[in-house]
């Protein structure tokens, strides 16, 4: 087992996850989207607002200015043109994939069929004619809030179909059930409300006709995409991609690397065995800059970000604010190839503006050429957000500096 630095780890990192590619120099297309989904695979979905959704920042930390209506046809349109490439699911979390990895998570559905049956709690047993009327209700109406299906259903103004007794609490719970089990996706999104579908009508008929993989074979595959996205990873680094269960995890990590596919590699300074994908590569040296918002894929297994970066980063949304140490919704800086400041961002958009509400840069790092680089990422994000500037404020020890140049 050979043994290699942290420094040449981090490289291959962060070159799995696209940052050695040059941004695109013109409006980013469609291809560009696919070149990163090809990277990244999974792009996390999440409510928080306060600076841009969570899906959107990935792309825009690779990509730079792209417009966001790339992403939303990709996720919930489909024409001949422009066929659908994403479909929400759980899959690191809740998340947009590629609509031809759905057979893939068709045992982790069955697993949730089979939990929710099996529970005398669930509304699929306290319940149990709810989940055949919400079937029905989606596919006369479909796609459809759980509010609207609230009110089909009779508990808001309008007849009650034909059913049990049951609340609005109950309603969502099914929805959410038939989610996780395959039997509802989402059709569109309206705001950041999900608007059920079945999937006969969101998915192509080659997806929903493809076998259903072994569930072995299915983890396996997930396990190697997760190692392609990642380049180097732990074994629970490589599971925590796609929130698999560690016995799975470690039998498929076992056959990937009789088959060839991983390569057990020591790095040094890590506790665990490491593995590197067979089509990882370690450029000598990365450049580009990028703001990572808390659920970059780059960044999201928190320890591995530590072992990779000497960077320890938590999110602090439920820390009330007098125990925050760098505020709510902190992106971090990666500035060729290492983590070299974080800011605390919030888009203003009464004001139009983008606020820095707290910078800080990270022990040792040059202020002035990072402010420098972070204040064009900044105006970037702006502009791409729509708004006409950038405001910083006050907090940290980055503040003086980037306020000077942003």
């Amino acid at each position: 087992m050979r043994t290699i630095s942290p420094a040449v780890a981090r490289r291959i990192a962060v070159a799995a996850q696209g940052f050695g590619d040059a941004r695109p120099g013109t409006t980013p297309t469609r291809q560009h989207l696919n070149r990163v989904l090809n990277r990244v695979r999974v792009l996390q979905l999440d409510s928080v607002n306060v600076a841009v959704r969570a899906h959107y920042a990935p792309l825009f930390a690779r990509l730079g200015d792209y417009p966001m209506g790339l992403v939303d046809d990709a996720a919930w349109t489909h024409s001949a043109r422009k066929p659908r490439l994403l479909v929400e699911y759980w899959a690191h979390a809740a998340c947009l994939l590629p609509v031809t990895d759905w057979p893939l998570l068709r045992h982790r559905m069955a697993d949730y069929q089979r939990r929710y049956l099996e529970r005398a709690d669930s509304v699929a047993n306290t319940v149990p004619h709810l989940a055949d009327d919400v079937l029905a209700a989606v596919k006369d109406l479909g796609p459809i809030g759980a509010g609207g299906l609230e009110r089909e259903l009779g508990l808001g103004v309008g007849p009650r179909r034909a059913g049990g007794w049951w609340n609005r609490t109950d309603v969502k719970r099914v929805c959410e059930w038939l989610f996780a089990a395959g039997e509802l996706t989402t059709g569109t999104r309206q705001g950041f409300e999900r608007r059920y579908d079945l999937p006969e009508r969101v998915l192509p008929p080659d997806v929903l006709a493809a076998p259903e993989p072994d569930r072995a074979d299915a983890v396996r595959e997930l396990l190697a995409r997760s190692a392609a996205s990642l380049g180097i990873a732990t074994e629970p680094d490589l599971r925590d991609y796609y929130r698999l269960r560690p016995t799975d995890s470690k039998r498929a990590v076992d056959e990937l690397v009789e088959a060839g596919t991983l390569e057990p590699v020591r790095v040094r300074g890590w506790r665990d065995v490491a593995y590197r994908h067979v089509d990882a590569r370690a450029p000598r040296r990365v450049e580009g800059r990028a703001l990572l918002c808390p659920f970059d894929p780059l960044i999201w297994e928190r320890d591995r970000t530590e072992r990779l970066f000497d960077f320890h980063y938590r999110i602090e949304i439920y820390v009330p604010e007098p125990q925050r140490k760098y505020g709510y919704y902190v992106f971090p800086f990666l500035l060729d190839g290492e983590l070299v400041a974080r800011v605390d961002l919030k888009a203003d958009r009464d004001a139009g503006v983008l606020r820095v509400r707290g910078a800080f840069g990270e022990p040792g790092v040059d202020h002035g050429r990072v402010s420098v680089e972070l204040a064009g990422e900044l105006r970037l994000m702006a502009r791409w957000l729509g708004l006409s500037g950038v405001v910083v404020g006050d907090r940290g020890d980055l503040a003086a500096s980037l306020a000077a140049v942003a």
